[in-house]
């Protein structure tokens, strides 16, 4: 059994310390075998920000796959922004800003989505998505195959439509094509699980889609909670990807919903 916790948009500067101790909690309790990260770390890209997030993920004491989002390059500072986008980032979490993590059991790419002339829109091109399409053609078939972006390529409603990640009609095809079972997403607050072909009817293989919500940050959307998913891969021809939420002051994050995801093999 692998265990993967996979959390996203933090936006450390406004967090709220209830939902960050109940997710260390959390993490204690699980134990995974890898938590991902999927951008939006800090609000400002300020150096305090990145220090208490590097400080948060070192407590939960697990091997950590992160990328950044757009709320982690600066926002005002148009000198460092053009320049030097990453700096803070790599500071604490790496040079690599795609990186990629394997076992026998499962293999996750990062793809880095944000671009420093653009504020909110993400981008992915094409050589980006031929990259992770010829690694997605190396996995062995019992791999748990996933794709990490910031911003998302599918939505639920359509005000978020222009949140949607410029490029993605494209990525979907070639990585559906070449094998990916999840494509795991952060930026629109919305926690959601979808079928890819949903969206995208014309696509070769099943696929979904694992949207998450703000982990820890009060910028939670109207109606929902703080949130994180959790995904079990045993031996079988499935996954299950549960979705877990925590209400302001409460002590713990508690299981809301569980997906049963087959594999298409």
């Amino acid at each position: 059994m692998t265990t993967i916790l996979h959390i996203s948009d933090t936006h450390f500067g406004t967090e709220r310390e209830d939902a960050v101790e109940a997710l260390l909690r959390l993490s204690l309790e699980l134990s995974p075998d890898l938590v991902i990260l999927s951008g939006d770390i800090t609000q400002r890209a300020r150096r305090s920000e990145f220090a208490a997030a590097l400080a948060f993920v070192k407590r939960l004491n697990a091997p950590l796959l992160s990328i950044p989002g757009n709320h982690d390059i600066p926002l005002f500072n148009l000198f460092a922004r053009f320049l030097w986008p990453f700096a803070g980032y790599k500071r604490c979490f790496g040079d690599n800003l795609e990186p990629v993590f394997e076992t026998p059991d499962v293999l996750v790419i990062g793809v880095n989505t944000v671009r420093r002339e653009r504020h909110e829109d993400g981008a992915v091109d094409p050589k980006q998505i031929r990259r992770v399409a010829e690694r997605l053609t190396q996995a062995r078939a019992e791999q748990l195959r996933i794709v990490v972006t910031h911003q998302p390529v599918q939505i639920t409603l359509p005000e978020d439509e222009e949140n949607l990640l410029i490029g993605h009609d494209d990525a979907v095809r070639e990585w559906s094509r070449a094998g990916v079972d999840l494509i795991l997403g952060g930026h629109i607050h919305l926690p959601f699980v979808r079928p890819l072909r949903e969206c995208h009817p014309g696509i070769e293989r099943d696929a979904w889609i694992v949207q998450a919500g703000t982990a820890v940050s009060d910028r939670v959307r109207a109606g929902t909670d703080n949130s994180v998913h959790v995904i079990h891969r045993n031996e079988s021809a499935q996954c299950l990807v549960e979705r877990w939420d925590h209400t302001l002051n409460a002590d713990a994050f508690h299981r809301v919903a569980t997906t049963p995801v087959l594999l298409d093999r």
